[in-house]
């Protein structure tokens, strides 16, 4: 702990400063005519995320579960306990996110997303969620990779009672597959996001001395194994529910 702690006083300082200089970088490339984004910045987005969860002092890692051999091109789906997977997740899968529309209205930050290819949602508004499905079923269309959120945003450590079905009604309608992904955070009370602003969870996140972020990847499920997208959803609510008794209920 000493050991990381003396790394930590002469790294940290060193990554803020390279965060600071290409958060400046991608915002001023962010002020190009959009026809000039294209998938060099997503990918400088992406890094950029990798660089911000560093920053953040975040031990993030990847763990593959999985047993077969996942899809070229999948709707990611995740639990959404915390602020960290807003970047943790672009850090390491090449996604699209939703996110709600204020994410856009962040100092620099939503420049930066919204200039990356970030879908935004107004969640009270039911024209506003029409046109985001819409709009992540076209970029599924495409060839991209999406990220939802199926709990419909976050709702504490535990798994919500129920998803929502736009993720698995997308999935039915392109026969893409849904890549169902775990998060578990060690010090869930820490990283869990309620009614904090963005900078203070994310500087209690910082804090923490226990900053093991585990990622389990899972097999893809594919949509043809459902008649419709309510079955499709109990189906992988259930699991994840099985995965919160394996993942977080021994913390």
């Amino acid at each position: 702990m000493m050991l990381k702690s003396i790394t930590n006083l002469f790294v940290l300082p060193i990554t803020w400063l390279y965060l600071i200089a290409l958060s400046v970088v991608m915002y001023v490339l962010s002020h190009l005519p959009r026809r000039f984004s294209g998938r060099y910045y997503h990918f400088l987005a992406r890094y950029w995320c990798r660089v911000f969860v560093r920053a953040l002092d975040v031990d993030l890692r990847l763990i593959n579960k999985n047993t077969q051999t996942l899809p070229e091109q999948y709707i990611l789906i995740t639990n959404h306990p915390s602020a960290l997977e807003d970047f943790g997740v672009p850090a390491l899968f090449d996604i699209y996110p939703l996110a709600k529309a204020g994410v856009r209205d962040w100092i620099v930050l939503g420049r930066i997303s919204d200039y990356a290819g970030t879908i935004y949602v107004e969640r009270g508004s039911a024209s506003s969620r029409h046109a985001a499905k819409q709009a992540l079923a076209d970029a599924v269309e495409s060839g991209k990779n999406i990220v939802i959120f199926p709990e419909g945003g976050c709702k504490g450590s535990r798994i919500y009672e129920k998803f929502q079905t736009g993720a698995f009604d997308i999935s039915l309608q392109t026969g893409i597959p849904v890549l169902p992904v775990f998060l578990q955070y060690i010090d869930q009370e820490t990283f869990e996001w309620t009614d904090e602003s963005l900078v203070k969870k994310l500087w209690q996140i910082f804090k923490t001395n226990n900053n093991r972020v585990n990622y389990y990847v899972h097999d893809a499920i594919q949509p043809d194994d459902f008649k419709d997208k309510e079955s499709y959803t109990e189906h992988v609510h259930s699991k994840y529910l099985e995965w919160q008794k394996e993942y977080l209920d021994p913390l």
